[in-house]
């Protein structure tokens, strides 16, 4: 179902999107680079297509968030998340980017900061990936911080992620989600967790143990007119994780891959991905599958809990 707004914006909504927007049904946003971005076909559909089961059997409508010839898609039907899976040469879209594929008629998946304007302009109120982009372990020289950070500050969506990717800096990613006033929550562990383990070796900001806390607390934040987003940090289930300092030897190795092979800019994050996904033999791949599904649930169960009066 093709929207314009008023401002002639064309979103389009899928069938089911539109019918849980006109019902006020609960909605989790999920980003589409992942798809596109993180792994190959055709598992990246598999996943795909499991996250999107996993929000229904929750009770919440799943909505993908992809550009597609320019036009901005909120929710995939089938045969669209079918074709983006297979699309070559899409478009990786932040903020910087956004308006420039939809103006340009361009194909794009979302990263976290454009998946978040989306949501916030669909009045999505929670996102479910896999971990957010941060600041890059040598950024005192490269300056290479992600564009999710300064979303999170400004734009009103809750974010629920594994932590930040492990191949960041970690404590000044945190450092930087403090000082924009971005509340930190760890959902039930007094550890944040660094995406393929469960600890980052950091203690959380903030923790609670329920979606109905975390519904109460986001509520509170409304009520008291504070601006921008949440971070909600889910470790990934036990039974799936790489432990910190195995991970800790990988990524290691990844980084001075990239590094000798002049790997720059939006660049870096999928070759590191891929040289993680070959050091571990796939467990890197794995557990992130493992822990979008578990994401994806917390999310939808968020979902829920604010959608309840």
């Amino acid at each position: 179902m093709t929207n314009p707004s008023s401002s002639s914006l064309t979103i389009d909504y899928s069938d089911e999107v539109a019918t849980a927007k006109q019902r006020g049904a609960p909605i989790v946003a999920l980003e589409s680079t992942i798809i596109t971005h993180g792994m190959p076909y055709p598992g990246n559909l598999d996943m795909a297509r499991s996250v999107e089961t996993i929000i229904r059997e929750q009770g919440a409508v799943p909505a993908t968030i992809a550009v597609i010839h320019g036009v901005l898609h909120i929710g995939l039907d089938g045969a669209e998340l079918e074709a983006l899976s297979t699309t070559q040469g899409a478009m990786k879209l932040s903020r910087a980017d956004l308006a420039f594929a939809i103006a340009e008629r361009r194909t794009g998946a979302t990263t976290v900061a454009a998946t978040m304007i989306a949501a916030a302009r669909a009045g999505i109120r929670v996102f479910a990936t896999g971990g957010i982009g941060g600041v890059h372990r040598g950024a005192e020289q490269s300056f290479d911080i992600s564009a999710d950070l300064d979303e999170l500050a400004r734009t009103g969506v809750i974010v629920v992620c594994a932590g930040a990717k492990a191949i960041l800096d970690i404590p000044k990613t945190l450092e930087v989600l403090e000082s924009r006033g971005v509340p930190v929550v760890t959902y039930d562990s007094e550890n944040f967790p660094a995406f393929w383990s469960r600890e980052s070796g950091l203690k959380s900001p903030l923790m609670l143990n329920s979606p109905a806390a975390i519904a109460s607390f986001q509520r509170t934040r409304e009520l008291l007119g504070i601006e921008g987003g949440m971070l909600v940090a889910n470790p990934v289930p036990e039974e799936s994780e790489i432990p910190r300092e195995e991970m800790e030897i990988y990524i290691t190795r990844a980084i001075d891959n990239a590094a000798s092979e002049g790997i720059t800019g939006k660049a870096v994050t999928p070759y590191l991905l891929d040289n993680l996904f070959r050091l571990t033999d796939g467990r890197s791949l794995e557990t992130n599958i493992a822990l979008v599904e578990n994401n994806a649930r917390l999310a939808a169960e968020i979902a829920v809990a604010l959608a309840m009066k």
